[in-house]
């Protein structure tokens, strides 16, 4: 998977807690944060699986993107999540591929 800028989210569970996060290198990232080597929240509250993810061709449209999601209501990211991942799969095997 090439670099590009994405927004993310991770759970810790179906239903569970929820991190939204942008970064430059999906892959890198995503793996980090699996190996706790990101501290902070996704640490401290066992959020490791991919549920959702997208692509931007531009940081600032992905920045802008994740400052948006992390206003949503709850309501609206699990819509978001259900939408696209229905079983909340965990995606990481489909990035690092």
């Amino acid at each position: 998977m090439a670099k590009h800028p994405a927004v993310y989210i991770l759970a810790s569970q179906r239903n569970g807690t929820l991190y939204i996060g942008v970064t430059s290198d999906l892959v890198k990232r995503i793996w980090e944060h699996k190996e706790n080597l990101a501290e902070g929240f996704t640490k401290e509250y066992g959020c490791h699986t991919l549920v959702y993810f997208e692509q931007h061709a531009e940081m600032s449209a992905a920045i802008l993107r994740e400052k948006q999601m992390k206003k949503w209501n709850r309501a609206w990211k699990l819509a978001l999540i259900e939408k696209e991942n229905p079983t909340w799969r965990d995606l990481w095997p489909e990035i690092c591929a």
